[in-house]
């Protein structure tokens, strides 16, 4: 094999791979086993997670932000003891923070291996089941709206020209009268 040019199905031009060049997983030629090695290997499972802001793609901006002040609140001319408020506030904000720690701590766990379980069923059947399906129904109906399309052309075109045609000569004024 050379370098001989091919173009596949969608009209893009492809050099077929030249022999010298080697698999790309063992590359033979110098040049080629450089560009590897240059790039990074970045695995995912083991990349480092920021503790600091927990939601970069701000998931949760609409949904979770809830403060004391969103819950309760006391209008213009009805307020409780000032004192009563502080620890409303203090009860409030310490039990949301200390509950949410304590059932993350008992489910977090549990419901982040449903999820990641969930997600894996969602990815293997989106990857193995439903697009070869789209693939293989949109080919097989490729077929079928090309005879459509000639039926379409031959019987509806000539008919539909004939109406406009007709309805061309057909001239209308419109007169406002006082």
């Amino acid at each position: 094999m050379s370098g001989t040019k091919y173009v596949d199905s969608e009209d893009f031009l492809y050099t077929a791979p030249i022999r010298e060049q080697g698999n790309i997983y063992k590359p033979n030629n110098k040049m080629m086993a450089d560009e590897l090695s240059e790039k990074a290997v970045h695995d995912v499972h083991t990349k480092e997670i920021d503790l600091v802001n927990r939601d970069p793609k701000h998931l949760n901006d609409d949904v979770v932000k809830i403060d004391f002040e969103d819950v309760i609140a006391e209008p213009e001319g009805t307020h409780s003891f000032d004192g009563i408020w502080k620890a409303s506030f203090t009860t409030f904000t310490v039990t949301k923070y200390w509950f949410y720690r304590l059932l993350s701590a008992i489910f977090g766990i549990p419901m982040a291996l449903i999820w990641g379980i969930y997600f894996a069923i969602l990815s293997f059947l989106h990857i193995w089941a439903v697009v070869p399906c789209i693939r293989s129904y949109l080919i097989e109906i490729q077929c079928i709206s090309r005879v459509y399309s000639i039926c379409i052309h031959t019987f509806c075109d000539p008919l539909f020209e004939a109406i406009g045609k007709m309805f061309s000569s057909i001239r209308a004024t419109v007169r406002k009268e006082i």
